[in-house]
């Protein structure tokens, strides 16, 4: 009940600190720049010329505050030693080269980055084109997006159970060695075999991440000109012919953005591993290689710094492909 009320007390907070500042910040501006009087023109020019910059303020300290001087931040240790106070280069730099549980982790994001991306989306737009076709579509697309409302960590951890292991002929909690179990088989560690684990990690996140992919493709075939389709009926188009050389080319820039949005997702992976397998069996990735330079045993906030600039690099070109994309798509 302290955590509600705390939650509600805090989005009320937040609302009314908007509306006092959007009010005040207008408020004052008028004061200084009264839109009457001889200077009524000249001042009504300025105050326009100002206005925006009252709203846009609190929102560029934010991400001051909490982005550009982080990653300044990040960059400057990531030039220091594990205690951050002796500068060593770029040594940092030199070690991630040379680790191997570095190589370990740009392998399996690389795996992540492949198989991820592409099953999300071609998961999305086929429940997207058949949902649209069916009557109970919006019950089948409510329940595809559903994982979406769930956390990574409480995916991570369903998860886990699902794939949780008991010794042979014990009573199986785990619903896929249950299944195995049943039908003959015995048991596994599935968490455990590798290289077959990082497909199982990577399951969890196509299960999340397939509900956001259809609703926004559903989205986008909801918006092809019905004018296109008929002319194909008329020129004798089968359903799998219109869907592949009519509906899928024209919304092709909304599956590269949702594409891309995935990657930039798949990148920072973190809970889902660090919840199931904690980056043991071969199934560490770069955020979670981070996390444990960082925050576990004795932090080393240099090699931690480095690793988060790599990831930081990785990220940027993804992301600012995805914006001027969206941009093109909005023209």
């Amino acid at each position: 009940m302290d955590l509600f009320l705390m939650a509600v007390g805090t989005i009320v907070a937040g609302v009314a600190g908007c509306v006092a500042w959007f009010w005040g910040s207008n408020f004052v501006l008028d004061l200084i720049l009264p839109p009457r009087g001889p200077q009524a023109g000249r001042n009504i020019g300025r105050a326009a010329m100002i206005r925006p910059w009252l709203f846009l303020g609190p929102a560029i300290l934010f991400l001051g505050v909490y982005l550009v001087y982080p990653v300044i931040n990040s960059f400057w240790l990531s030039l220091h030693d594990g205690s951050g106070r002796r500068l060593v280069g770029a040594d940092n730099y030199t070690w991630l080269a040379g680790d191997t549980k570095f190589r370990e982790s740009i392998r399996n994001n690389f795996f992540w980055l492949l198989i991820v991306p592409a099953l999300s989306t071609l998961f999305g737009l086929i429940a997207a084109q058949l949902t649209d076709r069916i009557r109970w579509g919006s019950i089948g697309k409510s329940l595809i997006f559903m994982p979406m409302a769930i956390s990574f960590v409480g995916a991570g951890v369903i998860w886990k159970f699902i794939y949780e292991y008991r010794e042979p002929g014990t009573e199986q909690i785990g619903l896929l060695n249950a299944i195995v179990q049943w039908l003959g088989g015995t048991p596994q560690t599935w968490l455990t075999l590798m290289p077959w684990n990082n497909l199982f990690l990577m399951i969890v996140l196509i299960w999340i991440q397939t509900g956001f992919a259809m609703v926004i493709l559903s989205a986008a075939l909801r918006g092809i000109p019905e004018e296109t389709i008929e002319a194909a009926v008329l020129d004798g188009a089968n359903p799998w012919q219109i869907f592949l050389r009519i509906k899928v080319p024209q919304i092709m820039g909304t599956i590269a953005v949702v594409w891309t949005t995935i990657t930039i997702t798949v990148l920072k992976v973190f809970d889902i591993v660090f919840v199931m397998t904690n980056g043991q069996w071969g199934t560490q990735v770069l955020a979670n290689l981070m996390y444990d330079w960082m925050f576990r045993g004795t932090p080393d906030y240099g090699r931690g710094s480095a690793v988060a600039i790599v990831l930081m690099i990785l990220v940027l070109p993804i992301m600012v492909w995805n914006i001027r994309n969206v941009r093109r798509e909005m023209r």
